[in-house]
């Protein structure tokens, strides 16, 4: 029990000095804000913040929270009968639908991707992040369908899902930058991932079919 409520603390406190950090980040720039005042306005140490945060970077893309293994995963929890493809395009619909706050589907996100968009180094961040992704999921492909290390086809399909999956958040940062709200953009992005379904194809759509366990 004691353990429990420990880790609920160290749990509301690294999310209370995100909040703060984002909060302070939104209204003055990302690389206007320092370490030093976000600690103070968090009310922690500078050393407690580097505790939870070991980049001012983090403050904004937690690794906790964007992990690179997230198309991996996905596809490594897909159903008997289901491709690697539907799998990471069926939970991206389920995403969308649900306005998933991972995705950026809420009020007031437009100011937070304006601050992103305008700090380089949290938009290498956030493109390094895709690369790993993508070299990720390659890796449990080969692995699933037992390819040989100079075969490029699950480097390819991986690239072909991971643009996919970066096309769904350009999209929704391109309508949240315009003033769309969340559910127009739902819908939109809906509309794109139809779009990207049928341009994929066959090839792409029964790749690495899971077999009955």
């Amino acid at each position: 029990m004691t353990e429990g409520l420990r880790e609920q603390k160290k749990r509301r406190t690294r999310r209370h000095i995100h909040d703060v950090a984002l909060g302070l980040f939104v209204e003055r720039g990302f690389d206007h804000v320092t370490i030093a005042e976000v600690a103070a306005a968090a009310e922690v140490s500078v050393n407690t913040l580097y505790n939870y945060f070991q980049a001012k970077e983090d403050l904004v893309l937690d690794p906790q929270r964007t992990a690179e293994r997230r198309l991996a995963d996905i596809v490594l929890r897909r159903d008997p009968g289901e491709s690697a493809a539907r799998a990471v395009l069926d939970r991206l619909r389920d995403m969308v639908r649900r306005h998933d706050r991972e995705l950026g589907l809420t009020e007031g996100f437009g100011r937070v991707y304006e601050m992103m968009r305008a700090a380089p180094t949290l938009t290498a961040r956030l493109d390094d992040l895709g690369r790993q992704m993508t070299a990720a999921l390659a890796a449990v492909l080969a692995e699933e369908t037992g390819t040989g290390p100079d075969d490029p086809l699950p480097r390819v399909v991986a690239a072909q899902i991971g643009l996919a999956h970066s096309l769904v958040f350009t999209e929704i940062g391109r309508l949240t930058a315009a003033g769309e709200s969340p559910g127009t953009i739902a819908t939109a992005v809906l509309r794109l991932l139809d779009v990207v379904e049928d341009l994929l194809g066959e090839p792409v759509l029964t790749y690495a079919v899971r077999k009955d366990r």
